[in-house]
């Protein structure tokens, strides 16, 4: 049985050949032994004339079965009426079968074929054009084969990469959580050893600032796949740190925050800025008192969030602007306005203390889900 089958596809390997390297296809089209041996070529092939405009001559039976399409269906029309979408793989997702074959030449893509009555197939899609005696395009021939089965297994293996990577991110996320951690530390036992006020006080604004960057890792790791920071949480412990590492007998934090789901690119820069504006208030804004109050605020409805800081502190000195150009409060107020595209707005009166107002849209900050990748 072996032996027979071998032979069949040697016979069959010879007109293969000879389809490809036929002088005049038009004649051939037209003999009957010809087109019976086409129907029996366990491959889906189309043949479309070029002449004119280019148009469906001829598909085999194999076509009919794999594509759920009869030859009447598409026999003088353009390839336009082929189905198949790219599957999003192999090729875009939204290119289509009849637009990509007179696009390439040769492999032209992998494609799916929604069927109405039967299971959706994926297939790989051939192009070749055949020329006459004097070179000039005559027909496209194209061969469509069903490789619904191994593209599930490349999928399946595409998956489990996927899969691995996120497992891997995991791990990453909290070797750098731990690692800010010991930074954090690390800084906070320099400081302590600082030879001026000056090194003290840029030790200090370092550390606060690797620990709201931490704080946002420890964040992500609890719900790492929603791609989201709930905003009033991670303020409220940025808050929290801030108070804990400067706190002043006399200076307390009068906070309110609603729940309000961000994106991570949103979360990161306004945590910043409010521990650039906590921390501020903290070391400045009540010099000469005996204490005072700082508020923080994270107010949020349909269309949006406001966040307030203020204090009731002595208010920046004349001629004074926050952030100053040129330092790093400038560069993360700057990022705050472009990933969240947010307003900021500060506001100081001699005597009467800083306000700090940062505003965005809900469209603006929403968050970018991570889409689950199957089971593990």
């Amino acid at each position: 049985m072996t032996k027979h089958n071998n032979d069949d596809d040697h016979n069959k390997a010879e007109p293969v050949e000879g389809l490809l390297a036929t002088p005049n296809l038009a004649q051939a089209l037209e003999s009957e032994q010809f087109r019976r041996f086409l129907d029996q070529i366990p491959i889906a092939i189309v043949v479309a004339e070029m002449s004119r405009d280019e148009h469906i001559v001829y598909a085999n039976p194999e076509f009919e079965k794999l594509s759920g399409c009869s030859v009447a269906e598409i026999e003088n029309k353009s390839w336009s009426v082929l189905p198949g979408q790219g599957d999003g793989i192999n090729t875009e997702a939204e290119r289509k079968l009849g637009t990509a074959v007179v696009e390439t030449v040769d492999y032209v893509g992998t494609f799916r074929i929604e069927r109405s009555e039967r299971a959706a197939v994926v297939v790989d899609a051939y192009s070749n054009v055949i020329v006459d005696d004097d070179g000039r395009p005559a027909f496209r021939l194209i061969a469509v084969v069903d490789i619904s089965a191994h593209h599930e297994t490349a999928r399946e293996e595409l998956q489990r990469k996927i899969r691995e990577k996120d497992v891997l991110l995991r791990e990453i996320q909290h070797r750098v959580k731990n690692n800010l951690q010991m930074i954090t530390l690390l800084i906070r036992l320099e400081a302590r050893n600082a030879g001026t006020d000056a090194h003290l006080a840029r030790y200090d604004r370092l550390a606060g600032r690797i620990e709201s960057l931490k704080l946002l890792y420890d964040a992500l790791s609890e719900d790492w796949q929603s791609g989201e920071i709930d905003l009033g949480v991670y303020l409220s412990q940025v808050a929290s740190a801030v108070m804990k590492a400067h706190a002043t007998e006399g200076i307390r934090l009068d906070l309110k925050v609603d729940a309000y789901p961000v994106s991570v690119n949103v979360a990161m820069p306004a945590g910043l800025v409010v521990n650039e504006l906590l921390t501020n208030a903290l070391k400045h804004a009540f010099v000469g008192r005996d204490g005072g109050t700082i508020t923080l605020r994270s107010v949020c409805d349909g269309v949006g969030c406001r966040v307030v800081v203020a204090d009731d502190g002595v208010g920046l000195p004349p001629g004074t602007e926050w952030p100053q150009k040129g330092r790093l409060g400038a560069l993360i107020v700057h990022s705050l306005r472009e990933n969240a595209n947010a307003g900021f707005e500060i506001e100081s009166t001699p005597g009467h203390g800083t306000r700090a107002t940062i505003v965005f849209t809900r469209a603006a900050a929403a968050p970018e889900p991570i889409q689950p990748q199957g089971p593990e």
